[in-house]
């Protein structure tokens, strides 16, 4: 019988909305509600205004508490922005009774993920992607392995001290305590990605409204984390000039009217556009509003697909490319996309490693919600977090 525990909420902290999705956490995850809110204090993934982002997400919460019939104290949080920066890093430790145990294993971790970082960051994650022992390499489990010199390989995931500080304030002041910090890159892909992509090679973008996070996983590890700052705002932002309409309307016209693809839309199809400043409402084409689209997502792909080759990530891609993220809906990306990466390309929803009320998140817009989850929960593979979230965590549940 699958154990349960009290409810969490996963706070997915987006430039665009804010999403709040409770689930019981226990041998699975089961979800009871979902809420969301137009988020107005967060800017290219970070937190710009406290009290509009605390207004948000209290919307988001009440939704979703109202249909989950809970109340909750606690959340894991998502962390976006272009301060995030992966590197991968190397150490090396000696095996002191000749079998590599658990300390070992830990020592060597820290080792490797002791790199120099300005003050003003902290450590989020270190994930190991292979442990060499004796000069044999490509082990992932070393524990009880006979050896005298014990080596690690790990990603190391960083960012800025003071956008950890801000959700945790703000999650405060919405009265949740937090659990956890994750990188929306990894959470989105803990959601969207099967162990056989995983080991043979796979990119997932997560397209938010501000950013794109970007995680390349390769022989079952993390091989690049990396957050591009570009979205689908910035398409809004466009038909909003090109069509001289308000963000509003724009945005509404995206979701309703838009494609990535003119060739797509050869009727010519008319909808109105509302004007600024009282004047007339005028007619556009979807022809029109493609004209417009097209260029900024081409540039998007082109943007991240220069960066990979720049990484020498490509190599990695054997299963091709992830797409999800609310942007992802956008009609005619799938097609585009392949036509600029040349690889098999898929739209990413939730997996199905989620029971209860599973059909309100099988959206792209929710992977990252999803994905917290799913590693809170431990379906997914847990990863190590600094200590430095732990003392952020307990100053601001003293102080708040």
């Amino acid at each position: 019988m699958p154990k349960k525990s009290k409810p969490i909420v996963a706070l997915d902290i987006g430039t665009s909305k804010i999403s709040a999705v409770i689930a019981e956490r226990g041998d699975e995850v089961k979800i009871l509600g979902c809420g969301s809110s137009v988020s107005k204090g967060v800017r290219k993934g970070v937190i710009i205004n406290i009290e509009s982002t605390v207004t948000a997400i209290k919307e988001a919460l009440s939704q979703a508490e109202a249909m989950a019939g809970v109340k909750v104290k606690s959340c894991i949080a998502s962390i976006s922005g272009s301060h995030l920066e992966g590197l991968n890093s190397h150490g090396v430790v000696a095996v002191k009774s000749g079998e590599v145990t658990r300390d070992d294993v830990d020592r060597v971790v820290d080792a490797a993920k002791a790199v120099a970082i300005p003050l003003d960051r902290e450590v989020l994650h270190v994930i190991p992607q292979e442990f060499i022992i004796d000069n044999q390499d490509g082990i992932r489990e070393p524990v009880g392995i006979s050896g005298v010199r014990l080596e690690a390989k790990v990603h190391v995931v960083t960012g800025a001290i003071s956008s950890s500080q801000n959700i945790i304030k703000c999650a405060s002041r919405s009265g949740l305590d937090t659990d956890a910090i994750v990188a929306s890159s990894l959470a989105a892909s803990e959601a969207v990605v099967t162990p056989e992509e995983i080991e043979l090679g796979v990119c997932v973008m997560d397209i938010g409204g501000g950013s794109t996070d970007i995680v390349v996983h390769h022989n079952g590890a993390v091989k690049l984390t990396a957050v591009m700052p570009v979205g689908g705002s910035h398409i809004t932002a466009d038909i909003a000039a090109g069509l001289r309409t308000p963000v509003a309307s724009a945005e509404e016209i995206k979701l309703k009217f838009g494609t990535c693809l003119v060739r797509s839309r050869a009727d010519d199809e008319l909808f109105e556009v509302p004007s600024t400043g009282g004047r007339d409402e005028r007619k556009y084409s979807r022809r029109d509003l493609a004209d417009i689209i097209q260029p900024r997502v081409n540039e998007i792909f082109s943007a991240i697909y220069g960066f990979l080759k720049a990484q020498g990530s490509e190599v990695y891609l054997s299963s091709g490319i992830v797409l999800t993220g609310g942007t992802a809906l956008l009609h005619g990306i799938l097609p585009l996309a392949e036509e600029t990466f040349r690889l098999p390309i898929r739209i990413g929803s939730p997996s199905s490693k989620i029971s209860g009320l599973s059909d309100l998140v099988q959206s792209p817009e929710f992977s990252t919600s999803v994905g917290l989850l799913l590693r809170e929960t431990g379906m997914a593979e847990r990863k190590s977090l600094s200590g430095s979230f732990s003392k952020v965590a307990n100053w601001f549940r003293e102080h708040f």
